[in-house]
């Protein structure tokens, strides 16, 4: 049968293959800036006015005009079917799991629901009772759970509901015993912190605005303490730049502090950023009551402490890349701190990663990566002997102990073509155990059929860039197959094996996954994260395409039939690999993207990634950042692929104007004929719990870049 549409259509006949009305062109300002002696033209700047009506205007007829042809395509509600059948045939999920005082707190999701409850057990084998289910407690409102922390008692708890991915959390109060809610409620903050250890109050941060589009509303955070019962309007300012102004806390971090079970005798605090390098502060508990704390420092950012934070008595831990590439765990007195004079617990491989440590009654947990898999060990902290823990089957894992006064932990192990599945393990005997809490996931006879092949890409650089590739077994490498390479490389963030069921729900449909292990993550250490930082941030996109040229080369693939996708500070990878190299993709996603990097730190969340991407009022970071702006990369007249843009209406993190600027400029730059949509989620943020939202916001993405990439099963509805 003739096919209705090909890839080689012109835009007009493609819309009229519809009987779908033009897009109306997006206006153009004239407006820009100069840096440096420097000028960048921003024709789309109007549309970061984004609470003016004609902006509202375009974004919802670009909500629209994607809808209707996002409607007509085949295989999406068939990939909506399929994940709510794996969704169903789960066994109930647990995380969150906190213990105080006997009773243990935990969120559970049960097969087929959208978002999870609220529960509480007392002891592990206690009887389960429901403590706030997000879906009814509003009518007509499906909420989010964002925090749930108990007092220390197991009396009280406070819980963090929010609406429709805006993360801006509600915090209300419920005695445990009744079920029922105190008087107590705050809005807006972003969340509960700890309580105090005589269980009369908690601290929370307060933020200025619940506006997301706001640029200012989360400037000046503070931390907050609260006593049950009391007026909000009573709550300290405990912690922030205006109570202690001597700290010098800028306006863009988020100030921090929380209390240790485990080092009952101190209190801590710190700030918040992309910043991986802590900056902490300390003093006795005594000071707690006090109206002025002297705050000691902990460690600065010249200490270079990362990734993880243990404070154990009078003892603290942590890990350092300080001398160390590959990270290394080390140990100093609260009493005298001295990270200069720091005991070596784990000390830097040379042929792994230092991931991160937990740790129980006797033992720290340590966990090392070789790139791709983890590897367990445990540090006794009475003997101080390390011995390696041999689990199962490989991949990544997740620890747990959800009561450090014993060595009763919980770990779980997925892969990419391996479920998560999660043990008890007896840290003191290396006794693995079923779970108490999560039971094996099941999948149909397809998902056992995918392999995995872990190979290395030589870069433009040389470099040997990880690429882990998912198939269905027993498929032709010859260039033929749909592939979507997905990649992020940002914050020094890793892509650690896990099972996907929706990318492998389109893997078992015959398409290549490919995850790229680019710079810009920690894959190998300190250093694969700083070659894709600021100035070399370049490397994260040209590790990217490097891939995506091997993937052809190897026959994979083919340009016409390979997809990209980035997310959030994937957008940057996104955005800028197929500015440059356009003829090597037929269909991009730009998921909640920053694709407009100089215009980034203008955004609500924009300060507070600074120390990640830079600012324009550096002269070397503003360079950079121009090299990372997808947006000032878009060049008329280029025949550029299928893009689908997203943007969450109630996103704190990337507003949607970001992504929208990028749509509109390929709109009107783009002569390949293939169309450039702009998806807006209005009942999303940067994510959301609720699965209906989710499944639906990826099955129009993953629809649209499989029809243009002509997987027969994602072809226009006749």
């Amino acid at each position: 049968m003739k096919k209705i549409i090909t890839l080689g259509i012109t835009l007009s006949l493609y819309l009229a293959s519809f009987g779908q009305p033009t897009l109306p062109v997006t206006k153009t300002v004239d407006a820009s800036d100069t840096y440096f002696g420097v000028t960048y033209n921003d024709p789309y700047r109007w549309l970061e006015s984004i609470e003016k009506p004609e902006v509202v205007t375009w974004f919802k007829q670009q909500a629209e005009y994607t809808n209707s042809i996002l409607n007509k395509l085949n295989g999406r509600d068939e990939l909506i079917a399929e994940w709510k059948k794996l969704d169903k045939a789960q066994p109930p999920r647990i995380g969150s799991i906190i213990y105080e005082n006997g009773r243990i707190f935990y969120r559970k999701t049960l097969p087929g629901e959208n978002v999870g409850k609220l529960y509480f057990r007392q002891g592990i084998n206690g009887k389960e009772s429901l403590l706030f289910d997000p879906k009814t407690y509003i009518k007509g409102k499906t909420l989010t759970l964002e925090s749930a922390i108990p007092s220390y008692d197991g009396k009280k708890i406070a819980i963090g509901y929010s609406e429709q991915g805006a993360e801006v959390s509600t915090i209300k109060v419920m005695d445990v015993e009744t079920k029922k809610f105190l008087n107590d409620s705050i809005y807006p903050t972003a969340g509960v912190m700890n309580w105090t250890f005589d269980n009369k109050g908690f601290f929370y941060m307060w933020i200025k605005s619940a506006d997301n589009k706001d640029p200012e509303s989360r400037l000046n955070s503070k931390t907050k303490l609260h006593f049950v019962g009391s007026a909000t309007s009573n709550d300290a300012d405990f912690f922030s730049n205006g109570s202690y102004p001597e700290l010098k806390i800028a306006p863009s971090v988020y100030p921090y502090v929380f209390l240790s079970e485990d080092s009952r005798n101190y209190l801590f605090s710190g700030v918040g950023s992309v910043q991986p390098e802590l900056i902490q502060y300390y003093v006795p508990i005594e000071q707690l009551g006090t109206t002025k704390i002297q705050w000691k420092p902990l460690c600065t950012a010249s200490d270079m402490l990362v990734r993880g934070f243990t404070a154990i008595g009078d003892d603290v831990f942590a890990i350092t890349h300080k001398n160390a590439k590959n990270y290394k765990l080390i140990s100093t007195n609260l009493k005298h701190p001295d990270w200069s004079k720091a005991i070596t617990i784990a000390a830097e491989k040379q042929d792994k990663t230092l991931e991160y440590f937990i740790n129980s009654k006797d033992y720290l947990l340590i966990v090392h990566s070789d790139g791709i898999n983890n590897h367990l060990s445990k540090y006794n902290l009475k003997t101080r002997v390390t011995t390696s823990v041999k689990l199962p089957y490989s991949g990544t894992i997740g620890l747990y102990c959800i009561n450090t006064k014993t060595n009763n932990c919980n770990v779980g192990i997925t892969s990419w073509n391996r479920p998560y599945t999660e043990f008890n393990y007896d840290a003191a005997t290396d006794a693995l155990t079923p779970s108490s809490f999560n039971k094996p996931a099941v999948y149909p006879a397809a998902y056992k059929d995918l392999m995995v092949q872990e190979v290395e890409v030589k870069g433009h650089d040389g470099a040997l860039i990880p690429l882990s590739i998912i198939f269905r077994k027993g498929i032709k490498m010859d260039g033929k197959n749909a592939c979507l390479l997905d990649g992020y490389g940002a914050y020094g963030y890793s892509a650690v094996p896990y099972f996907s069921a929706r990318e492998n729900a389109l893997a078992v449909k015959g398409v290549i996954i490919a995850i790229p292990h680019i710079r810009g993550g920690s894959e190998k250490g300190e250093e694969w994260y700083k070659g894709g930082y600021k100035t070399t941030k370049p490397n994260t996109w040209k590790d990217f395409i490097s891939c995506a040229e091997y993937l052809v080369a190897k026959g994979y693939t083919s340009p016409q039939k390979l997809a990209g996708t980035g997310t959030s500070a994937g957008g940057i990878l996104i955005s800028r690999s197929i500015t440059e190299r356009p003829d090597l993709f037929a269909a991009a996603i730009c998921n909640v993207g920053c694709a407009n990097a100089m215009r980034m730190e203008f955004g609500a969340n924009g300060p507070v990634n600074i120390p990640e991407f830079g600012t324009v009022k550096d002269s070397v970071e503003c360079k950079a950042l121009y090299e990372m702006d997808g947006v000032q990369h878009v060049k008329k007249g280029t025949k550029y692929p299928a893009v689908i843009c997203v943007g969450g209406w109630n996103d704190p993190r990337v507003v949607a104007w970001e992504p929208g600027k990028f749509a509109a400029a390929l709109q009107n730059a783009t002569t390949s004929g293939k169309p450039v949509l702009m998806k807006v989620n209005y009942d999303n943020g940067h994510f959301t719990e609720d699965k209906n939202v989710t499944f639906a916001n990826f099955a129009d993405q993953f629809a649209f870049v499989m029809w243009q990439c002509g997987h027969p099963d994602f072809q226009p509805k006749k």
